[in-house]
């Protein structure tokens, strides 16, 4: 949309929305289905997983694990983007998979390393949370928490 920013040496995936007045630093990857609403902007380096939602004003600092809805500056996670995950087709169970997921990794109060090791054990039973657990796995900037 209009005046959005998209630096040097960005991966902007499919089906992106980039409302008005967003940016992205340089080397900036965006996964596909990713929404950023109006004025968000991301720190370069940064990567954001598909189906994430970056709130009005979302400053991101740090990765933004797939699904995961964030807001504020700095932003921090405030949950996952449940409906755009059902725009997409995802059933109430998988979201909920998904729920309980972002809720092992940031309400537990778990290390970050524990918390990813416990829900890699999940992945078998629940292969939709497999894109949450990897994205973990190869952050090099650290999670946003």
């Amino acid at each position: 949309m209009a005046y959005s920013h998209v630096a040097h040496d960005c991966i902007v995936g499919s089906h992106c929305i980039m409302s008005n007045c967003t940016a992205l630093a340089g080397h900036v990857e965006l996964g596909d289905w990713v929404i950023l609403s109006g004025y968000a902007g991301v720190h370069q380096f940064c990567k954001v997983g598909a189906h994430a939602f970056l709130a009005n004003n979302a400053a991101v600092t740090r990765d933004v694990p797939p699904f995961v809805l964030v807001a504020g500056s700095p932003a921090e996670p405030k949950g996952i983007n449940s409906e755009g995950l059902k725009r997409r087709g995802f059933d109430a169970a998988q979201i909920a998979n998904i729920k309980s997921a972002y809720r092992l990794f940031y309400r537990s109060k778990l290390k970050l390393a524990e918390a990813a090791e416990q829900l890699r054990a999940l992945v078998p039973a629940q292969p939709e949370i497999a894109p949450f657990v990897d994205f973990l796995a190869a952050s090099e900037r650290s999670i946003i928490r």
